[in-house]
């Protein structure tokens, strides 16, 4: 997956996040978990992106750490809505699903940008 699908796929991400918020109980707990959860969703393409603009790599490896707080967090948020029942559970496992594949994605991409760099000065 090149750069350009992976700021998509953010993109998607954070927009899926959105129409999830959207649908959250009109309560205390759906407008705070909702607000937990559009704030890292969106964040998550937000922050790759910029790391895609880090002007070194020791600022992408940094940066690419701030997507991957940001992408488990979006996961344990739509945990709690899964656990909490805010809504059908089968409606966020596909979400859930994307935030664990989108955090693997940059867990690994960091080790090899470490890697990379660790290669370099050796």
């Amino acid at each position: 997956m090149d750069e350009q699908e992976l700021k998509k796929r953010t993109q998607q991400f954070g927009l899926r996040v959105m129409k999830l918020v959207g649908a959250l109980p009109e309560n205390v707990v759906g407008r705070a978990i909702g607000s937990q959860l559009i704030r890292s969703g969106t964040a998550v393409g937000a922050n790759y992106r910029s790391a895609c603009r880090g002007r070194s790599k020791a600022e992408f490896i940094a940066k690419l750490g701030v997507v991957v707080e940001e992408a488990d967090e979006s996961g344990y948020w739509l945990e709690l809505v899964i656990e909490g029942e805010l809504l059908p559970s089968n409606l966020i496992e596909p979400l859930l699903q994307e935030a664990n594949e989108l955090t693997a994605i940059m867990v690994a991409s960091r080790k090899s940008a470490q890697s990379s760099v660790a290669n370099q000065n050796s």
